[in-house]
């Protein structure tokens, strides 16, 4: 099989599908390996509750007072 670039470098190859994505390995002298990469599968959002959940077992409060944070970050 030949193949023959375009005048933006791109390659046609006549199994591909579109949207695949390839790895480009050059491997010296002229040879290039193409590795085609596997899609990982989307993950599934958190749904309603679950965020709420999350939400009540952490809250966004500070764990230590303003004093203490204090000592901890300012210069003596």
């Amino acid at each position: 099989m030949t193949s023959k670039t375009d005048s933006k470098k791109r390659v046609v190859l006549p199994r591909a599908e579109p949207g695949e994505v390839y790895d480009v390995q050059e491997q010296g002298e002229g040879r290039y390996l193409l590795v085609r990469l596997e899609r990982p599968e989307p993950e599934q959002p958190m749904s309603r509750q679950d965020c709420l959940r999350a939400i009540e077992e952490n809250p966004l409060r500070p764990g230590m007072s303003w004093e203490e944070l204090r000592s901890l970050t300012r210069e003596p």
